[in-house]
């Protein structure tokens, strides 16, 4: 479950404020509990309430079950003494348990999210928006440029403690980048509302452990914009665990 909440999409009966974002997210996570393995919070749409929206995202996290898994979806990528700050803004003073990184700064850059224990590093590596064809599919020599971030990046952790994004819209790829890293499991954003196929990011993406985390954001969240909308959501979000034990 992807919680992009924004205040310009708050449904009828919530304000367009800070505590908007708290009623609508208490709402959707109540609604939607049941039926999810994780929530993926997207700090930009906090981050531009200023100091607020860090309040926010510490009260979501607090109508999170304990045992419902939770990413900050950041998308962090900077080295050294920066990257070890993030990574203790993120694992210890909000106590995610994952954080999105992008790699593309090297080893430096993901390193320091990987000393802290239990926490999980989950690398960009096949992103689904239009743009990700200016480098993330350049070739270099036999490979592309992603393949190399797979294989490379793949020696820093293991797969317990880190895991990749790759786009639903990518579905085509994810026979080969199965057979680079077989055994990590992978955050697969774009079904939904961006038109991913959740029957072929399944077929070509699962392991022998499933191995995927399917997110869906848009499509659930802002299924009704009455007030009606935390119900609505609850009613997309078991329709969409229903799909997915049907393919698994």
């Amino acid at each position: 479950m992807g919680l992009d909440s924004d205040t310009r999409k708050m449904p009828q009966g919530i304000s367009q404020d800070a505590q908007g974002l708290i009623d609508f997210n208490k709402a959707i996570i109540e609604a939607t509990a049941d039926y999810a393995v994780s929530y993926k919070i997207n700090t930009a749409f906090y981050e531009t309430l200023g100091a607020k929206g860090w309040d926010v995202m510490e009260k979501t996290l607090e109508f999170i079950p304990k045992n419902i898994f939770t990413i900050a979806d950041a998308k962090r990528g900077d080295i050294g003494n920066t990257s070890s700050m993030y990574a203790r803004a993120f694992f210890e003073t909000l106590n995610y348990d994952s954080i999105t990184i992008s790699p593309y700064m090297g080893h430096d850059s993901v390193g320091p999210f990987l000393e802290f224990e239990g926490k999980w590093s989950i690398l960009l590596a096949l992103t689904s928006n239009p743009g990700s064809q200016d480098f993330q599919t350049l070739k270099t020599g036999d490979a592309q440029v992603f393949e190399e971030v797979l294989r490379k990046s793949a020696t820093w952790g293991t797969d317990e403690n880190m895991m990749y994004v790759v786009g639903a819209t990518r579905a085509e790829e994810l026979s080969r980048i199965r057979q680079i890293i077989p055994n990590h499991f992978l955050l697969v954003p774009g079904v939904g509302a961006q038109g991913g196929s959740l029957e072929q990011v399944v077929k070509y993406g699962a392991n022998k452990d499933i191995g995927l985390l399917i997110n869906a954001s848009r499509s659930i969240i802002y299924a009704s914009s009455g007030t009606d909308f935390a119900e609505a959501a609850g009613r997309e979000a078991a329709k969409m665990q229903g799909e997915m034990a049907r393919f698994i």
